[in-house]
């Protein structure tokens, strides 16, 4: 994904239609602790980022990719990797999700170069939005690599895929909008005829284990998986779940502080195209 320089704010997305993913930041306690983790384990290095000190933007090379801010206490919200999607208009978007019986936790209100919100599917799955009022100054993404994608865990792919769609406006033949494809048990979000999103029925309201909540699930692409697992388990880290996927393996993993987050050998990231 691409992003913003300024805070931990979403940037522009890589393709530029509304309601795609745009940015993934983690909302975690202490913002040090985090980057001592993440940057070996992913490669990241870091930048202050302008909202405050408890903030910071993870780069790749020269590229955002990520956001950090230790601001889980203040917004009294769990630590958690969160994806946002960008929107024409904040305020509109917000009262869709309360009219379909999500939540709105924070915002709309200004984030760097925008105005975004934090807000839960009526499944409780935790996600952002994000409308841009400046213009863009971050790079784009190398063609053909993506920093991160995504898959809902959710009680029925197809009633999340209509609350999201009148939501964020997919498949409503808009310019830009993402279109919705229907798989078995699966619904597939692309933009630009890229895959950007899997929504996955089966997860389980008030299941003790994290994993089987609803949630959106954060994927990062890495070269070696068994590298980066165990960089991660000498870095305080934990190994939660290991798959098998068509060619391709993923790991999940908690992180020191909580935050759940899964790597993945770049196959699903590949077919994603960049986000």
């Amino acid at each position: 994904m691409t992003g913003s320089t300024s805070g931990t704010a979403p940037g522009t997305a890589a393709l530029t239609g509304s309601a795609a993913p745009c940015w993934v930041n983690l909302m975690t306690r202490d913002l040090e602790s985090a980057q001592e983790f993440y940057g070996p384990v992913m490669g990241w290095t870091f930048r202050p980022g302008k909202l405050g000190q408890e903030f910071s933007v993870a780069r790749r090379g020269d590229v955002p990719v990520a956001g950090i801010g230790a601001v889980a206490t203040a917004f009294r919200v769990a630590v958690a990797w969160t994806p946002y999607f960008a929107v024409q208009n904040a305020d509109v978007a917000a009262s869709r999700i309360r009219e379909r019986s999500g939540t709105v936790a924070v915002g709309p209100l200004g984030l760097g170069k925008g105005r975004g919100a934090l807000a839960a599917d009526r499944d409780g799955a935790g996600f952002g939005i994000w409308e841009r009022t400046e213009p863009a100054t971050s790079p784009p993404a190398p063609d053909g690599h993506a920093h991160a994608w995504l898959r809902l865990h959710t009680r029925s792919a197809f009633d999340a895929a209509i609350f999201y769609g009148e939501v964020l406006e997919w498949a409503s033949g808009r310019p830009g909008s993402c279109e919705v494809e229907y798989a078995k048990d699966e619904v597939i979000v692309r933009c630009d005829g890229r895959q950007l999103a899997r929504i996955s029925s089966g997860a389980v309201e008030a299941a003790p284990d994290p994993l089987v909540r609803p949630h959106w699930q954060v994927n990062f692409p890495v070269t070696d998986v068994d590298d980066a697992v165990e960089t991660a388990r000498k870095h305080g880290g934990s190994l939660v779940e290991e798959l098998s996927r068509g060619e391709g393996r993923e790991a999940t993993l908690i992180d020191p502080d909580g935050g759940l987050f899964t790597l993945t050998d770049g196959h699903d990231a590949t077919a994603a195209g960049p986000v």
